[in-house]
């Protein structure tokens, strides 16, 4: 079930929010609980129910094992009682994390490792396995509770809570990747068992915003984007960055608008989800990029993976190789291809040369220095859209004029024709009809960019809910809506992630 569904929208959500609340004013807050899991566990399966066992066999285990890690639990290991308390727990964190990296290497990299093999001279059957939905989530989700738990930052160890932790709908599917520290004390709190006009109207607010960016902007430069990254012929100057800023913009409307209607739509139940991003596109630097883009998925990687490979501790050389390492996995969690490797490795060196330069007290001014940042992370896109180097190439190549700048291509003139200049009209007959046929994706980006250094939606919902904005969110929820019933679009890009 997606978000910008007419059946999530007008059937699921509404049923899930009264029949809550309803039970929760009758003070059956346990029912109330078992009630939203039972929703998220449907909203899971609905997709494609096969899946729905392994879920439930990975929130058991975890929960096993987190329970294990509780201080004084680790003693019903019999196996591990000649070991220390300290050691008893590192071997459990170690199992579970063991497990949870196994169950994910194998739905989603167990082909991609037997195809390289293939590459090498092996000659191995592929396993054909689908990829579980959302399984990178709630995978990076339940070994940052393991973690926690290790640390002793955990308190609640029912299961009810821990599954509604791991399974409440609107973060289940992409994110953000939350922490059980700050989930359960909110699912705890009794205040919040009851119906708050304010986080409804609001809810609704940044919900409507995140259907518009996702249907109707979101949508829209995915047809110019997929356009140029299955065109079987090389694209000229214009068509290449009409198709990466259309990837760019895409992406980002896309993911941020499923992270507004998920903030939007858990705020209905007085449950505030983490900010994922905070205008990502107005940042200076690649390190900046890093705080305000998947906020929660950098938090991650900085506390799950970079300072425990030594973060910058060890002197400038070795944190340039964790750096590096932590991007490297970052591309591959992405996906099971050396394409997200390859972005992940340009990010990682990016990070890299930033600190350096940073270290050689160096800077640009501010224009220069978002020019440079935002067509980093724009080329960089290309090679974690594409789906292989010679499409990644092709964009590249037509970026950089390497394929002409109109409709005729240079390997359609003679050394004579270039040398006297006689193609000068052909030539811009060309560029204008490039230019006419591009103008709406064109124009797009500009506005796109123009949106982009306005207030972002956590903004305007910290600021006063005015009538005025009340009614542009409806309109916008409206129009939204109307696009989203004749849409042929029926998924979220980071769904594939």
């Amino acid at each position: 079930m997606l978000f910008n569904s007419s059946a999530f929208i007008f059937v699921f959500l509404p049923i899930a929010f009264f029949v809550y609340f309803a039970l929760n004013s009758r003070r059956w807050v346990a029912a109330g609980r078992f009630w939203l899991v039972f929703c998220s566990l449907f909203f899971y399966s609905y997709w494609n129910p096969i899946y729905l066992p392994l879920i439930l066999a990975s929130m058991a285990v975890n929960y096993f094992l987190g329970g294990a890690l509780k201080p004084g639990k680790s003693n019903d290991f019999v196996l591990l009682r000649p070991f220390s308390a300290a050691r008893r727990k590192q071997v459990i964190l170690g199992i579970g994390v063991a497990f949870n990296l196994s169950v994910l290497g194998y739905f989603k990299y167990a082909d991609f490792f037997i195809s390289n093999l293939n590459h090498l001279g092996a000659d191995l059957d592929l396993l054909g396995i689908a990829l579980p939905l959302a399984i990178s989530f709630f995978t990076f989700q339940q070994i940052a509770y393991l973690v926690d738990s290790f640390r002793g930052e955990t308190q609640e160890y029912r299961f009810i809570n821990y599954a509604l932790f791991v399974t409440f709908f609107p973060q289940l599917i992409a994110g953000p990747i939350v922490h059980h520290k700050e989930m359960m004390p909110q699912f705890a709190s009794t205040r919040l068992l009851v119906i708050n006009y304010k986080n409804i109207a609001l809810g609704l607010f940044i919900f409507s915003l995140g259907l518009f960016k996702k249907v109707v902007i979101a949508d829209s430069f995915a047809v110019w984007a997929d356009a140029g990254f299955s065109s079987a012929v090389p694209l000229v100057f214009v068509e290449a960055w009409t198709t990466s800023l259309s990837y760019t913009f895409q992406l980002y409307f896309d993911f941020s608008g499923y992270t507004d209607m998920a903030i939007g739509a858990a705020l209905l139940f007085n449950i505030r989800l983490p900010i994922n991003f905070n205008s990502p596109y107005k940042s200076l630097d690649i390190q900046d990029f890093w705080r305000r883009w998947h906020i929660t998925l950098g938090r991650f990687l900085k506390d799950y993976i970079y300072i425990p490979l030594g973060g910058n501790r060890k002197g400038k050389t070795r944190t340039y190789i964790n750096l590096l390492m932590t991007f490297l996995l970052a591309g591959l969690w992405h996906g099971a291809s050396w394409m997200f490797v390859l972005w992940g490795a340009l990010h990682g060196m990016a990070l890299v040369i930033h600190r350096f330069w940073k270290r050689l007290g160096l800077s640009l001014p501010a224009l220069a220095a978002w020019l440079v940042t935002f067509n980093f992370v724009n080329l960089a896109w290309i090679f974690f859209r594409a789906p292989d180097l010679a499409t990644a190439t092709n964009v590249i190549s037509g970026m950089f004029g390497l394929n002409g700048f109109g409709g005729v291509g240079y390997e359609h003139f003679t050394t004579a024709q270039l040398a006297w200049l006689g193609t000068i009209p052909d030539a811009l007959s060309g560029t204008q009809l490039i230019l006419l046929t591009n103008a709406i994706p064109l124009f797009a980006s500009v506005l796109a960019l123009v949106l982009i250094f306005q207030r972002n939606t956590i903004q305007l919902a910290r600021e006063r809910l005015t009538m005025t904005r009340i009614s542009l969110a409806s309109l916008f929820f409206s129009i939204a809506v109307m696009v989203m019933v004749n849409s042929v679009s029926n998924v979220f890009l980071y769904f594939n992630f």
